[in-house]
């Protein structure tokens, strides 16, 4: 596994045990924080190391993700994720989620 697979594993773990939903909650900056401190690493995890639970989890962020990160490739990673977990995409309609995410980006 990778280095932010495992990070945000003990993120989930973490937030499953303080299900709140605030963005100001420390887990879920956690989450925002990692995801954006690197996005090469973050659309290779997406692509290549990505699970369909970390995928649902994640979903609840896009948004935040993408207003902070600007990446059109986000965007991308999160679509082809979204096509290889097609029973998460449709039980949390996080197509919608995506698209919600792409207008955050304002370039």
């Amino acid at each position: 596994m990778s280095k932010i697979s495992d990070e945000y594993d003990a993120l989930i773990e973490e937030r499953e045990h303080t299900y709140i939903m605030d963005f100001r909650e420390p887990v879920i900056m956690k989450m925002i924080k990692l995801m954006t401190e690197d996005m090469t690493k973050t659309i290779d995890f997406l692509d290549h190391g990505c699970t369909g639970d970390q995928f649902a989890w994640l979903s609840e962020i896009f948004e935040e993700i993408a207003e902070a990160s600007q990446s059109h490739e986000f965007i991308a990673a999160l679509r082809r994720a979204a096509k290889r977990y097609p029973e998460e995409t449709k039980q949390f309609n996080i197509i919608s989620f995506i698209d919600d995410a792409e207008t955050y980006i304002t370039d």
